[in-house]
């Protein structure tokens, strides 16, 4: 008997489509539902956690921001040298020596301030890199906040530029001329805050506490000071250090002439400043700063960074950058000048080379 057929009626198979229809439309909208889920959790909710308006992202650093902070930190610790001066609380005591052999002050007013200036510039900027002239001590850790605020002359100035935050280094100098401080020759007295990205410096502050004058600079952004009208080459101002005028003087007369005349001064930041139009009555001009001996990065790199902004120069005495990375110190002496051709005082002054590695 042969097999029998199974025969299905047209309003069979209607069914039977009707019903595998419903089974893919099932299936499918299960997927799609699934997809939009993934896609408004992948989104930022309205009002959730997403990243604040005018904060960089995740592992950069805005320097307009860091410019700020600077400016701010700069303050704050020259508020404390000057109130530790002003009540005349020193508690100076000896922490060492330097290289020439000259004794080293620290007081209360280099600790105070650098303890203001660090822990606001590491609380706004946490991930990066600090090196301050004086040590952290951890016991004396406080919470100085930033409310995130910018002045109205950097907004107008600068704008924001986003970078990587391992690739920035913060120098600081909570209190640049101790020496000049405990004798009392306030003008010299500066707090630096530097700036350094991939080693090269961007950002400097250089702030006075007494008068509460700052100088702020950003290389390919702007700045708050400027370079003067004209300066002399021929027979230049040269700012140096009060410990060593006499080596420079020597060969800046043979150089350049008897009429040379020589400004002895306290402060890194203070010779940079003398190289500027700065509108302050204790402030000295200078055509060219030099120094001969070694000297570390905090006390060189918000100058160096000041001068790179307007067009200038500070190189060591040989002529090569400075760079802002590795170890604290640098060893080459420097030269520093603005709207002059740096180059050809370089090759002017090759003798001090061979003693700013002594």
């Amino acid at each position: 008997m042969a097999p029998m057929g199974i025969r299905l009626s047209p309003l069979g198979m209607a069914v039977f489509c009707l019903l595998g229809l419903g089974v893919l439309y099932h299936l499918y909208s299960g997927f799609l539902a699934g997809r939009f889920a993934f896609f408004m959790l992948s989104e930022p909710a309205a009002g959730g956690p997403e990243t604040p308006r005018g904060s960089a992202p995740a592992g950069t650093v805005d320097l307009r921001e860091l410019l700020a902070v600077s400016v701010l930190a700069a303050a704050r610790g020259g508020e404390e040298v000057k109130r530790v001066r002003e009540g005349n609380v020193l508690n100076a005591k000896a922490k060492g020596k330097t290289r020439e052999g000259a004794e080293e002050q620290l007081t209360s007013g280099d600790l105070l301030s650098n303890r203001k200036m660090f822990y606001l510039l590491k609380g706004a900027f946490p991930a990066v890199q600090i090196n301050s002239e004086e040590r952290v001590d951890t016991a004396d850790q406080e919470t100085v906040s930033w409310d995130r605020s910018i002045p109205e002359d950097i907004k107008q100035k600068i704008q924001p530029k986003e970078v990587p935050a391992e690739s920035v280094t913060v120098w600081i100098d909570p209190l640049d001329a101790t020496q000049e401080y405990t004798e009392d020759l306030r003008q010299y007295v500066t707090t630096m805050v530097c700036v350094a990205v991939n080693g090269k410096p961007v950002i400097g502050v250089i702030h006075k506490p007494f008068s509460k004058y700052t100088a702020w600079a950003m290389v390919d952004g702007g700045s708050n000071v400027k370079a003067r009208s004209s300066y002399n080459e021929k027979t230049p101002k040269i700012i140096v250090s009060r410990s060593h005028a006499g080596k420079v003087e020597q060969v800046a007369r043979q150089t350049f002439g008897n009429k040379t005349v020589i400004i002895p001064a306290g402060g890194a930041g203070y010779k940079v400043l003398a190289l500027l139009d700065v509108a302050e009555e204790n402030q000295e001009e200078a055509d060219v700063y030099i120094h001969v001996t070694y000297i570390k990065k905090w006390d060189i790199c918000a100058g160096n960074a000041v001068l790179r902004a307007l067009g200038g120069h500070m190189t060591t005495l040989t002529g090569e950058e400075i760079s802002y990375t590795g170890s604290d110190g640098n060893e080459g002496g420097l030269i520093a000048s603005i709207n002059m051709n740096h180059k050809a005082l370089i090759e002017k002054l090759p003798d001090l080379e061979k003693t700013s590695h002594k």
